[in-house]
């Protein structure tokens, strides 16, 4: 009889959703985490329950790609795309997941996750590996203004609608592509709120919809370690679109998506929900396309402005390097490494003035 292939469940969705959370109950549901781990912080005293391996390899080609984890351009879809033609991410997740396949069951939380589904995609059919997504869902004002609202809050009206708005839209761009992501697979979507409230309820579902076996009968109520895990004042912040400044029509487009995908929740794969958010990714497209060219002007004078600036502080630069050299010679000093290094950078400086074009 043929071996079935290894179960491997991909947590995603936007950070601050309750991945963590999410990731580290099944960890004690009797999944196997990838080690090593990213250790707990003082921010996630509770623990990430990330391969450290996988976010090493997602944040270094996202850096690559000069890209976000939430990164709100459309163009970024394709960037990533052609990215990936060259089969190399591909081929180095591979070498990586062909270690891991020891465990029966595997889960692997990365928010990052959803750019390279491609990947993984490639990776997992090569390996004979049964990729299964798991999406946490919370409320996007609470997942913006769980970090921006403290630190915008001494901040300029102006500067607080841009942020938050780039928040928001980013919210939007991310939850579209990881619902994109699993469609074909085997998916499944699980709010936040809901967790807390009762792991049991939530994950039932869960365990139904991606076919996992879990090392207690959850309909049962003996005591596990996920209730010493999982607790309602995990939920820090509760905000409502009260609580974050964004353009009315970007509030409302982020609500739709919101209450779309809670339709997945109890319908992971419904025909008219996925057509709707298919229409509302055109139009953030477009929407998006339009913003870009309404605001040409203002882009173009801070390129200026920034060029500006950089050309000043490398003006001062060699000014300040020039009067220290001829200081030195007024003094009869001798050259010292200082000196010789200095004289390097202020040579480099001047070469990159002169060759630097016009215009």
């Amino acid at each position: 009889m043929p071996t079935p292939p290894t179960p491997l469940v991909l947590v995603s969705g936007s950070g601050r959703s309750g991945t963590s959370s999410l990731a580290g109950t099944l960890k004690r549901l009797g999944l196997h985490v990838p080690q090593p781990e990213v250790e707990a912080s003082e921010t996630n005293p509770r623990g990430f329950y990330e391969p450290q391996w996988v976010i090493d390899f997602h944040k270094r080609h996202l850096r690559e790609l000069a890209l976000f984890n939430i990164d709100s351009r459309p163009a970024a879809v394709d960037l990533v795309a052609d990215y990936l033609a060259s089969g190399e991410p591909t081929a180095e997740l591979r070498e990586w997941l062909s270690g891991q396949l020891d465990a029966e069951q595997i889960v692997v939380k990365d928010p990052h996750a959803f750019w390279f589904a491609r990947a993984w995609e490639d990776a997992s059919r090569d390996l004979d590996v049964d990729l299964r997504w798991l999406t946490a869902l919370r409320h996007p004002a609470e997942v913006v203004g769980s970090r921006d609202i403290a630190y915008l809050s001494s901040q300029s009206d102006d500067l607080r609608l841009t942020k938050e708005t780039s928040n928001v839209a980013g919210w939007v761009h991310a939850a579209l592509l990881t619902e994109q992501a699993g469609r074909g697979d085997k998916r499944s979507f699980v709010r936040y709120v809901d967790l807390l409230a009762d792991w049991r309820a939530a994950l039932a579902p869960v365990q139904q919809q991606l076919e996992l076996d879990f090392n207690t009968d959850l309909s049962s109520t003996e005591h596990h370690p996920v209730d010493d895990f999982i607790e309602p004042s995990m939920r820090k912040s509760q905000l409502t679109w009260d609580d974050v400044r964004t353009p009315v029509w970007l509030r409302d487009m982020a609500e739709e998506v919101w209450q779309l995908l809670g339709v997945l929740t109890t319908s992971p794969a419904d025909d008219d929900t996925q057509a709707r958010l298919d229409v509302i990714h055109l139009e953030y497209d477009t929407r998006y396309a339009d913003a870009v060219a309404l605001t040409f002007d203002h882009t173009k004078a801070e390129s200026t402005l920034a060029a500006r600036e950089a050309r000043d502080a490398q003006r001062a630069t060699v000014q300040h390097l020039r009067r220290e050299l001829d200081q030195a010679r007024r003094a009869g000093r001798p050259q010292t490494v200082g000196g010789r290094e200095a004289a390097s950078i202020l040579g480099r400086a001047v070469v990159r003035r002169v060759r630097r074009p016009r215009g």
